[in-house]
Parts: C-alpha cells; sequence; structure tokens
C-alpha cells in the first residue's frame, strides 16, 4: 500500500544530477522541496523549477561534510516550509584514478561528502522524525553499493559504507518500534554532469558505464521508494545484473573489470589538462540534471516499470493462470 503523498521534502545534491531530477519529480507531487547543496546559482535555477511546477522551494546552500552545516539547514527547511516527511541523501564527491594516484586527501574528501554527508542527513532527519515517529529516508544509492569497479574505489567504498551503516540503523529503528522507515535505491549508470566535473587523473574523459539511463529514471525511483514501503530498491537490469553476479562469482567480477573496466569508464576524448572539478569547491556553470551523453542515455527501465506494478503483474498472471485453468476443465469434461 502506498503512504500518504509527502508534504516537505529535503534534497542534498540538489541544485545538478539525479537531485535536482528528484527535486522536479517531487514538486510535480506538489511536494515543497528544501534544496540543499553547494553553488548557489544552480541551486536558485533548481528552485525556479521546483517553482514553475507549482510547489514551494527553499534553498540552502550547504556543504553536507560539515554536520553543523547540515543540522542548521534541515532546521531552515522545517522553518521555511514545515515538518520534513521525506529526506533524501543524494550529495557525492568523487575521483576517478586509480588507488595508487589518489591522495590522502582526495580520499577524505570523497568520503566526506558521499558517506558521512548520508550520515549527518540522516542524523538530521532522525532527530525530527524519531520525535514525531514518522518520516521516510532514501538514501541513493548504486550498484556499487555492492560490486567495487576499477578508477572509482573512494565512491564504491563510500556506497559500501552506507550499506552497512544503512543496515544497523534499520536494525536499531526496528528494535525500538519506530515507524521511521528507510530505503536505498541501487542506480545504473546515469548520464549526470558528474563525469563533466568530478576529479578525474584519468588519460581520457571519464563516462558512466553503459547501458546509460537518464536521470529522471532514477528521480521516478526514489518518488516510488518514498511513498512505498521497501527496504531496498533496485533499478535497472544492469543493477541487478552486478549484484547478483557479485554474489554468486565475484572472482569472475574481478577478472572481467580488470579486462574491460578500464575502457569502459573512459571516453574516446583526451581529457583537458586545465579541468576543473568540485572536489572541494564547486565548479561554475549552468549544469543542469542531465550530462553530456543524452544521444546515448535511456529515458526508461522496464525492470523498474516491473517492480513498480509487481503486483498488478501478479495479479494479471493469476487470473490469466485461472482462465486458462477454467478453459482446461471445460475442454477435458472436468475429469481429473
Amino acid at each position: 500500500m502506498a503512504a500518504p503523498a509527502p508534504q516537505v521534502v529535503a534534497v542534498t545534491g540538489a541544485s545538478a544530477g539525479v537531485g535536482r531530477a528528484v527535486a522536479r519529480a517531487f514538486a510535480r507531487e506538489r511536494a515543497a522541496v528544501g534544496l540543499v547543496a553547494r553553488g548557489r546559482g544552480r541551486l536558485d535555477a533548481a528552485a525556479r523549477e521546483v517553482e514553475a511546477l507549482g510547489a514551494r522551494a527553499t534553498v540552502v546552500e550547504t556543504d553536507v561534510a560539515d554536520p553543523d552545516a547540515v543540522e542548521a539547514a534541515a532546521a531552515r527547511i522545517e522553518e521555511q516550509l514545515g515538518p520534513i516527511d521525506v529526506w533524501v541523501n543524494n550529495a557525492m564527491a568523487t575521483v576517478f584514478a586509480p588507488v595508487s594516484d589518489t591522495t590522502p586527501e582526495e580520499f577524505r574528501r570523497a568520503t566526506e561528502v558521499t558517506y558521512l554527508g548520508s550520515v549527518w542527513g540522516t542524523m538530521a532527519a532522525l532527530r525530527r522524525m524519531r520525535p514525531r515517529d514518522r518520516g521516510v529516508i532514501v538514501q541513493v544509492g548504486s550498484a556499487l553499493a555492492y560490486r567495487g569497479i576499477p578508477l572509482q574505489a573512494a565512491y564504491c567504498g563510500s556506497k559500501h559504507a552506507l550499506q552497512g551503516f544503512l543496515e544497523s540503523l534499520r536494525a536499531e529503528l526496528l528494535h525500538d518500534g519506530s515507524n521511521v522507515r528507510l530505503t536505498m535505491v541501487q542506480l545504473p549508470a546515469l548520464n549526470t554532469p558528474q563525469f563533466t566535473w568530478s576529479r578525474a587523473k584519468l588519460r581520457r574523459q571519464p563516462q558512466p558505464v553503459p547501458p546509460i539511463f537518464q536521470p529522471e529514471v532514477a528521480a521516478e525511483a526514489v518518488l516510488w521508494a518514498a511513498t512505498h514501503p521497501r527496504r531496498q530498491l533496485i533499478v535497472g537490469w544492469p543493477t541487478v545484473k552486478a549484484i547478483v553476479g557479485n554474489a554468486v562469482a565475484p572472482g569472475l567480477g574481478d577478472r572481467y573489470l580488470a579486462r574491460d573496466g578500464y575502457e569502459a569508464q573512459q571516453t574516446d576524448e583526451p581529457i583537458e589538462p586545465d579541468r576543473e572539478d568540485n572536489l572541494f569547491e564547486p565548479v561554475a556553470g549552468a549544469q543542469g540534471a542531465h550530462g553530456p551523453f543524452d544521444d546515448r542515455a535511456l529515458s526508461r527501465s522496464t525492470q523498474l516499470w516491473a517492480r513498480m506494478h509487481g503486483r498488478a503483474l501478479g495479479a494479471a498472471a493469476a487470473a490469466g493462470a485461472l482462465a486458462v485453468a477454467a478453459r482446461s476443465r471445460r475442454t477435458t469434461g472436468g475429469t481429473r
């Protein structure tokens, strides 16, 4: 059964990429949206998109690596919009590089944003949701929460850590009899600006591992997960294959990625020597939800559609089976 439509939603990393698409998805449902990210210009642009869809928005320029700033952002959203019904942890930062070429400072920063930023967001949400005994925290995850790949150790490590963090917290909430709900949405490769502004120490431009999906697919999944009680939502057949394959034959995955993982994550274009990145500071520009791979990105996921409509599909299959059985009985004269 679907939960009531949320009235107030907080989204971290809301200025671009998946967060920007998620903000629009909730705005279409008339939820007021608190937009949390760095980069005031893109935040203001995201707020205009939310308001153009008929919803209220408030902007809180915040570095999620700072726990006090995240707490202040949650307080500001509730002051401006009302009690937060849904908190979406989406903010991330990463480095595309082999481990040997990644500095301790880069690992620390990527972890503080991608992992600890979500921990601080979850804690800020819980301080408000637990006393009310209601609310949903949606963690934007990835197939890489289960299957690490080369050149993305900082990101994969953070997503693996979030998987463990949420499992621990979920057990604690169940122990306490809390009605606050946690869910993690495991995403496939997406066409977002991440690949144009993340720090990269590669010979060629980074890209998502094909097949690539549009960020609106992720937004649809996050919206559905926020209103349907599921422990986890896996999005896209590539994500299913990565998770199941790693559980069944992780060694085979190691060898496959050693052979093909480097090439699959790079385009044919050389990387610019003066490339700006957003690891420590936001970069300039009007980037929105989409990255540069529109011509290759899929706007629908049949696997997600089937997952969202599973009960209806099951009912239809059962009705079809009954119809076949009834027809068979008529054909055989009711004999057994």
